[in-house]
């Protein structure tokens, strides 16, 4: 061959490490290793015995490359005979094993190449799947003689995964959901984790618990130094609300399962960055039934044998008009104070009605409210609503002092 091809992987230096050999002045090497280490160039001055150097070091092998980092390559093609060539054309593509990528700046064809030049090329690309992936460069040519030359090399690398991310749900009764993200940095070095937010479905507004105020500011809950260290895990929490015209329907958003997707961002090193961005999360669409029951209104701490006054939700979740009667059952602990057996009247799909309540507890301590019965006279069907909220009950003179 008249060309030769050459291809390196750019990536940033990083600090250089080394490990410090001690030992007490009474040992038989005495001072000789401190002395040693504090001579070393690459050691911090005062700060000997950090493993963590001043200089930095160039990679000496491909190195690790993970999902949602940029790849980037320097591609050059250097003519080492002494003939001029002609009609020069470098293709790079990139082969995962879903797809084929053109990663070439440019299609077109170098008219001559003299002797001992050559023509380079740098290629980006921001990995998007794990697993193996193959760089092919081709270089074709044409000799003085008019020969056609032809030939590619292959270059094979693994993509790897940088993050573990499990979530969980919690669907709450006022129809909001919160979301635990917990994040795991599985790579072997520690990362600067910019940004984690979650873009919520079109049904929600987000609101981030991950903040704290301290003196009329906002901090982060994980501290000034956000970075996590091999291994580590970090848990993030976040609240959705239905927007205003999704909540008062109550059909549509009990069976919304699409919930956002989480958008990463980290650096590691000296700054690469790297973004993941998950697919869609999904949870399991909560069952209310036919007749939700939702409080509104409650107080935390009420006094014993005084009554108290809660505030229900009642929504017809099915598809056919309801004409329902209100049964207040007494229990150990919980007396209702009002008329049982009333009539709420119909009530249509999707609709909701707001109900007062007023009831007493006879015994002290945290309580649970139930006792509530939903009869529908149409298909003559009871729908029974116990433990529906806790309510601490005090002595009045308790909660007077």
């Amino acid at each position: 061959y008249f060309l030769i091809l050459a291809v390196m992987r750019l990536t940033k230096p990083t600090l250089f490490t080394n490990i410090p050999v001690t030992c007490e002045e009474r040992d038989l090497p005495g001072n000789l290793f401190n002395q040693l280490i504090k001579d070393d160039p690459s050691t911090v001055k005062g700060a000997e015995t950090l493993m963590l150097g001043e200089m930095l070091t160039l990679p000496q092998n491909f190195g690790n490359i993970f999902l949602g980092e940029t790849f980037s390559s320097y591609i050059s093609v250097h003519n080492d005979s002494n003939q001029v060539v002609k009609d020069i054309l470098v293709k790079a593509d990139l082969q995962t094993s879903s797809q084929r990528l053109n990663l070439s700046a440019s299609s077109a064809a170098v008219a001559e190449l003299k002797p001992d030049c050559c023509i380079d090329d740098v290629i980006h690309h921001e990995v998007k799947e794990i697993g193996t992936h193959i760089l092919v460069c081709a270089v074709s040519y044409t000799t003085q003689t008019g020969e056609k030359m032809y030939f590619r090399k292959f270059f094979k690398f693994q993509v790897l995964k940088p993050l573990d991310v499990k979530t969980k749900f919690y669907n709450a009764e006022t129809d909001e959901v919160f979301l635990e993200a917990q994040i795991q940095n599985i790579t072997t070095s520690p990362m600067f984790m910019e940004k984690v937010s979650l873009e919520p479905s079109m049904m929600y507004n987000v609101a981030e618990l991950n903040t704290v105020d301290t003196a009329g500011e906002s901090e982060s809950t994980f501290g000034a130094r956000t970075y996590l260290q091999p291994m580590d895990t970090r848990q993030y929490l976040y609240c959705l609300k239905p927007k205003q015209e999704f909540a008062e329907k109550a059909g549509v958003i009990k069976g919304v399962t699409v919930i956002g997707k989480l958008d990463i961002v980290w650096k590691t090193n000296l700054g690469e960055r790297g973004r993941l961005q998950t697919s869609q999360l999904q949870r399991m669409a909560p069952g209310y039934g036919d007749v939700r029951l939702s409080l509104e209104t409650i107080p935390d701490t009420v006094n014993l044998e005084e009554p108290f006054d809660i505030t229900c939700k009642i929504t017809n979740c099915s598809e056919r008009t309801m004409d329902l009667v209100l049964e207040m059952c007494n229990t150990n602990s919980i007396h209702w104070c009002g008329v049982s057996g009333r009539q709420l009247g119909k009530l249509h799909p999707s609709s909701s009605l707001h109900l007062a309540l007023t009831l007493l507890s006879s015994v002290q301590g945290l309580q649970s409210v139930s006792g509530l019965r939903l009869t529908d006279t149409f298909l003559k069907r009871t729908y029974e609503y116990d433990d529906i909220a806790q309510v601490c009950v005090v002595s009045s003179e308790v909660k007077q002092s």
